[in-house]
């Protein structure tokens, strides 16, 4: 994974991507233990259960169509679904990919309510 960035990138952004690539050198999905991966936009959170084997995301769920929920309220909610979904899937395992964001806020809501749902972490 090569950083790509042009002269008008934020600071802090260039320093997430960068905390990204030294987390995804250790951090990959298998078919037994998948990659839970987060993204967090200034609006809505998104949260995809991914085989790195072979790049496909077996599971899904956003934040995107609920207008009523914000903030960690909405990161809980999130956590819960993509837990649910993928005990469906028969994944009950997952390695957690924070994607460089720190490990608090909506972030550590998501992975309480992905714990709650009934994954390992």
């Amino acid at each position: 994974m090569k950083l790509k960035i042009s002269k008008h990138t934020s600071d802090r952004k260039v320093n997430r991507l960068k905390k990204k690539i030294r987390i995804r050198k250790t951090v990959g999905g298998t078919e037994v233990r998948p990659r839970l991966c987060v993204y967090r936009s200034g609006k809505h959170m998104y949260a995809q259960v991914i085989n790195d084997v072979t790049g496909h995301t077996i599971v899904a769920a956003s934040s995107i169509g609920r207008p009523e929920l914000a903030g960690t309220d909405m990161a809980k909610v999130i956590g819960v679904e993509v837990a649910k979904a993928a005990t469906l899937k028969n994944i009950k395992s997952v390695v957690f990919d924070r994607n460089g964001y720190l490990y608090h806020g909506r972030v550590k809501s998501l992975a309480e309510g992905a714990r709650e749902g009934g994954l390992n972490f």
